[in-house]
């Protein structure tokens, strides 16, 4: 249980910190930030005695248990030092955040942004189960865009949130193929069980397309080669957030996936070449690349890219000694390069700029924040007595082993002694020119001073563990690393040491030729550094985001113009065409792939009522084919003549449940379409003779198309219904329905109980449809030959203008007198049919789907009654927060079964007894057929107050051009 609290705590914070959005101070927020944060440490401190001899702590959630897919939450020793990790620095940062951010900024937003992407990262370290990484996986892409694009004013913050979110977001779902692909390999989306697999999962065919989509998914969020470039411009984020999204999360997930997929995936050809040959580019890269930056937080950037690809790097040898070096270096990083960003943001803080140029001499103003600093740049480049030395050496003792016999293996040494020496250099331009040399001018502020004391000590306390760690390894770090490695190695766990003095050796040599070369390159170059301006020689013009800018220009602009011109197209008739092709060929496809089988068509008889009312459903239907271009309402009511049809034909086969649906859908859709057909551009003219060649081509191929399509889709429905299926399926249900689901009415049973989870689906698609519907219609602008207001309508407002006081309050309007009293009275008697087809639908046909469609039905007859204005005075129904508090209510009834052990959705049912009413169904399967209630009428009220909406926009704009045409 306490890892599920660990995991919903941030997310719970989150959701409360957007309760104090109307508060300007700092203090409300970062206390509620920092109780969760706290509280987040201390649940996962709790879990070392159980991770710490390599055991594993497990909290699971019944999902979808026939598919393999469960709610696993798992814990062990990698997962909690990464959880130790987040959580501590997150604390850390919450605490500088206090004092970094300004109360002009909407802080309580920021830590809500903030605990969210922290709870996010949590459930990527946590995952049991690789689909949920997978989830978790997006949500830090998405909560990073938040965070970086937190300065939304800014076009660098926007720029830099969409690449992040582009990259990573690529990434993140060839991380899903990969993890689909695993998960078939194995037979299993169980983490365990795919650790456990390594031999299975590299013998199988499709090793490689996994292995490759995974590390698409790992190199993109760790900014590896050829994915850097994102990282650098992610920068533009608040300090908290760059120091927070550097040191313990975003980027490190990367690298914690392949470190947790190492015993599965590594110790192939494929995974040493590819791995490695991004890790040491980016490592070399990176390192260059840093030195030549004149923003504090753009080396720091570069600095992050070189690192991870040091980490990167030792991961791709498929040696247990480098995973040891690769998750030391990935804690140590975490320390020195949190307290370097928080020192980078003081510096902002207090100087106003980050330009290296324009500082210098901040040790006479900053002793204590410089003398940090300068301690954490120093574990940066590896000096002695510091943490990043020893795992840097640990580095260096690996470079010089052979791994595998390959050029990468052979150059592998002298590349990590430059970069290691690239590392000294640029640790060394950030504490000499920012902290030493002339007193600092042209600043924005006049006098830089230390900042508050609460703010430098998160930095105080990295460093003093970046000292800790340096000077006494074993005893302050080594239990946790031993744990976290064991957990990843298991049996394969080697000896290792963490003496600070291992004698004179070639990685000691190694370590002093980097730090003197790194002396060297800084004094050869000082002069070059102060006025270089853009960018590194040779890479000058190489530059990431360019290049990402231009292929989105080419995607975008290019091929897609060229995708429009050859596909796309204004006229809905050519796009409802390429719909109809699609949906044919998707039906079509499987059965031409498996066959199928279906009995001879026996003869048993027709009724000659029923074939009478299908031959008029197909004169219907034609007559709509044919009058849809010239006379659109007649088409529309000879459609919805078709759907009666239908209706009646649901009867006819006894299918009320259908049938009611069929009918209330009509209804609603009748009307909406109706109120969309004014905005349609004029219909076109001209039948026979004034046809040209083409008309005539486009009209036949149309037919061809509905004759193809309708015949295939005839034979289809006829192969399925004739199909020799088991009848255990339709027995099952029938047998099952009251006993397990605790109603009479099979198919609402199905809906709600059996087959829940593709209704929470299936309600969660018709809310999107919805929203896209509303946001589309926003922009719509209705075409000049559309029809413009009824004149009756027009008679009306003028006579409401005159006489105000009267139209304010009115009840009717005089030019729908008699409908719109008619209509007014029905409201509550179609409320009051809503609520009894809600209430009979577990044993009777109804339920919520049918009494959604029935309540929004009472609300389309009050708008067209009397109109958006008197409608929305009246009746104040949010159809947004009905669609949310509908989702919300089905998935809460779902998740209500795992309080008593059983698996999602698994339904309660009983009945009670009420006064004057009688025995009623009371199951839980009731309040999620009350979430999909919520959820239609939200969906359907947002439609039509969108399409409703266009009368007063287009109203007022003509009022505009009229008035600007009276003044010209």
């Amino acid at each position: 249980m306490s890892l599920l609290a660990l995991l919903v705590l941030p997310f719970l914070g989150s959701f409360l910190s957007v309760f104090l959005l109307n508060t300007s101070s700092r203090r409300l927020p970062a206390g509620l930030a920092g109780v969760v944060t706290l509280a987040s440490l201390l649940l996962t401190a709790i879990n070392y005695p159980a991770v710490s001899g390599g055991g594993v702590v497990y909290y699971k959630l019944q999902w979808l248990p026939q598919l393999g897919l469960d709610f696993t939450l798992r814990m062990d020793g990698f997962a909690w030092i990464f959880a130790m990790l987040v959580t501590a620095i997150g604390l850390l940062v919450v605490l500088y955040a206090r004092y970094y951010m300004s109360e002009e900024d909407p802080v309580p937003r920021f830590f809500s942004f903030f605990l969210a992407f922290m709870g996010a990262m949590l459930g990527i370290v946590i995952s049991g189960n690789v689909i949920l990484l997978s989830v978790f996986w997006e949500l830090t892409s998405i909560f990073s865009f938040l965070l970086i694009s937190y300065w939304h004013n800014s076009a660098a913050a926007r720029d830099g949130a969409r690449m992040a979110l582009t990259v990573t977001g690529i990434g993140g779902f060839c991380l899903l193929i990969g993890l689909i692909l695993l998960g078939n390999i194995v037979g299993s989306y169980d983490l365990d069980k795919i650790l456990a697999s390594g031999d299975i999962i590299r013998a199988h065919p499709l090793y490689l397309p996994a292995l490759i989509f995974i590390l698409l998914g790992a190199l993109t969020k760790s900014a590896q080669f050829p994915f850097h470039f994102w990282l650098p411009n992610a920068m533009a984020a608040p300090t908290p957030v760059s120091a927070f999204l550097h040191s313990a999360t975003m980027v490190k997930a990367g690298v914690f996936l392949l470190a947790r997929f190492w015993p599965a995936l590594s110790g192939t050809w494929e995974w040493f070449w590819i791995v490695g040959a991004a890790g040491i580019i980016t490592l070399l890269l990176g390192a260059y690349f840093a030195m030549f930056q004149r923003d504090l937080k753009g080396l720091l950037a570069y600095s992050t890219i070189s690192h991870l690809g040091l980490i990167t790097t030792l991961l791709s040898l498929g040696s247990p000694l480098a995973t040891v070096a690769a998750i030391f270096h990935m804690l140590n990083h975490a320390t020195f390069k949190a307290s370097l960003f928080m020192a980078a943001g003081i510096i902002d803080h207090e100087t106003g700029t980050r330009d290296m140029r324009r500082l210098s001499g901040l040790f006479r103003f900053m002793p204590f924040t410089a003398t940090l600093a300068i301690v954490a740049s120093a574990a940066m480049a590896g000096v002695p007595l510091l943490n990043g030395f020893l795992s840097k050496e640990m580095f260096f003792a690996e470079a010089v082993e052979t791994h595998a016999d390959s050029i990468l293996d052979r150059i592998l040494p002298y590349v990590a002694t430059l970069a290691a020496a690239f590392s000294v250099a640029y640790s060394l331009r950030f504490i000499h020119t920012v902290f030493f040399g002339p007193p600092p001018h042209d600043l924005p502020v006049a006098k830089p001073h230390e900042p508050p004391r609460w703010m430098r000590f998160p930095i105080e306390l990295l460093v003093v563990l970046c000292l800790v760690v340096g000077i006494i390894p074993a005893l302050s770090i080594g239990p946790f690393l031993h744990t976290a490695v064991v957990s990843v190695l298991r049996e394969d766990t080697p000896e290792y040491s963490l003496a600070i003095w291992h004698g004179v050796n070639l990685p000691l040599i190694m370590s002093a030729i980097a730090l003197a070369g790194g002396v060297a390159i800084y004094v050869l170059l000082k002069d070059y550094f102060a006025r270089c301006d853009d960018g590194p020689p040779i890479f000058r013009k190489l530059k990431g985001q360019r290049i990402f800018e231009r292929i989105l220009v080419e995607v975008s602009w290019r091929w897609a113009r060229i995708a429009e011109q050859r596909l796309g197209t204004r006229r809905l008739q050519q796009q409802l065409r390429w719909v109809v092709v699609m949906g044919f060929a998707a039906g079509l496809l499987p059965l031409y792939l498996r066959g199928f089988q279906s009995r001879p068509f026996t003869n048993s008889g027709i009724d000659p009522v029923f074939a009478t009312l299908w031959a008029i459903g197909i004169c219907l239907a034609i007559g709509t084919a044919y009058l849809a271009k010239y006379h659109r309402l007649a088409a529309l009511i000879m459609l919805g003549g078709v759907g009666l049809i239908v209706c009646t034909t649901f009867i006819w086969l006894s299918a009320p449940d259908l049938a009611i649906t069929q009918l209330l859908v009509e209804i609603v859709t009748t009307v909406l379409i109706l109120l969309g057909l004014r905005w349609l551009p004029k219909r076109s003219e001209g039948f026979g003779e004034t046809m040209t060649l083409r008309s005539r081509f486009r009209r036949f191929r149309d037919f061809a198309l509905a004759v193809v399509c309708g015949v295939s889709m005839s034979l289809m429905a006829y192969a399925v219904m004739t199909m020799p299926v088991p009848d255990a399926i339709a027995n099952y249900f029938l047998e099952n329905a009251y006993s397990l689901g605790g109603g009479r009415n099979v198919v609402n049973v199905i809906l709600v109980d059996f087959r829940g989870f593709d209704t929470l689906g299936e309600i969660a698609v018709l809310g999107v449809v919805a929203l896209t519907v509303y946001a589309l219609l926003r922009r719509f602008r209705p075409a000049d030959d559309s029809m413009g207001m009824p004149e009756q309508q027009q008679i009306q407002n003028r006579f409401d203008e005159e006489r105000p006081e009267r139209s304010a309050g009115d009840t009717v309007r005089d030019y729908m007198l008699v409908p719109s009293v008619i209509m007014q009275w029905l409201f509550p008697v179609v409320i009051t049919f809503a609520v009894y087809i809600f209430m009979r639908g577990h044993d009777l046909p109804g339920g919520g789907f049918s009494a959604g469609l029935t309540l929004s039905i009472a609300f389309l007859l009050q708008y067209l009654a009397g109109g958006t204005r008197w409608a929305e005075d009246r009746i104040r129904i949010l159809p947004l927060r009905w669609m949310g508090a509908g989702l919300l209510t089905a998935f809460l009834t779902g998740a209500g079964a795992w309080l008593f052990g059983y698996p999602f959705l698994t339904t309660h049912s009983r009945y009670i007894e009420l006064p004057l009413i009688g025995k009623m169904p009371a199951a839980t399967a009731l309040l999620f057929d009350l979430g999909v209630f919520s959820l239609v009428v939200g969906s359907t009220v947002l439609i039509l107050v969108a399409l409703a909406h266009q009368s007063i926009r287009i109203n007022r704009l003509r009022a505009i051009e009229t008035a600007k045409s009276e003044e010209a």
